[in-house]
């Protein structure tokens, strides 16, 4: 089906949040990442102002950043009134409330926005998605998902799950998962068989502890590597 951003919610996430979520230390930071499913975070925007090296891949990113914005500004509303509704699933620790969480979620759009023109044309946001992606094998160093695998289970099946961390693994020497729940809260049904898939191929696959829980009970990531 072909992309269409009236379908979807962009939701942008800043790097303290990207770092909390997949554990990284400044050793992790200095290599080429890849971020799949990025969207209008500013994960981007704020790695490349410290010089680092950062690639997003998005079908959102076939839109014009008139169009995310506006996207955004359609939805928040809405979306802020259902965390309110459902403010008892989440941890208030990191994000103290549902107007902070959306105060720093529209910092991290117009971070991203007043990149995004310019990022492109880098060639630092590219309009692909998972399972495909157009990179050479071993192009970076890391590769990071987050609110993507896993938690559109009812949505992606596990056959997809395998592809898309196949390729993942294919473009990069590790690959981080952030969270490992489902929409709803509950654990996803295919991270036991992920692991042990990957673990069958030769890879080192993790389940890991890390310092960042909004989603109650959504503080673990998946880590995998060619041993």
């Amino acid at each position: 089906m072909p992309f269409s951003i009236d379908r979807v919610v962009p939701w942008g996430r800043s790097l303290a949040e990207y770092q909390a979520m997949f554990n990284l230390a400044e050793t992790d930071l200095g290599g080429v990442i890849l971020g799949c499913g990025d969207g209008p975070a500013s994960f981007n925007a704020e790695m490349s102002a410290k010089g680092r090296a950062v690639v997003s891949v998005d079908p959102l990113y076939s839109a014009s950043a008139a169009a995310i914005e506006r996207r955004v500004e359609e939805t928040f509303d809405e979306v802020m009134d259902e965390m309110r509704r459902h403010s008892d699933d989440f941890v208030w620790t990191h994000v103290p409330s549902v107007a902070e969480l959306g105060r720093r979620r529209m910092a991290a759009l117009r971070r991203f926005i007043g990149d995004y023109p310019g990022g492109k044309a880098e060639g630092r946001y590219v309009e692909a998605s998972l399972p495909d992606l157009p990179f050479d094998g071993g192009a970076f160093d890391l590769a990071l998902s987050s609110h993507l695998l896993f938690l559109y289970s009812e949505q992606l099946d596990m056959a997809f799950h395998i592809r898309a961390l196949e390729e993942m693994l294919r473009v990069a020497t590790e690959v981080r998962v952030f969270p490992l729940l489902q929409n709803g809260g509950t654990p996803s049904p295919y991270v036991a068989g992920v692991v042990e898939v990957f673990r069958s191929r030769g890879a080192s696959a993790t389940v890991e502890p890390v310092a960042y829980e909004f989603q109650r009970g959504g503080n673990q990531m998946l880590r995998l590597r060619w041993k």
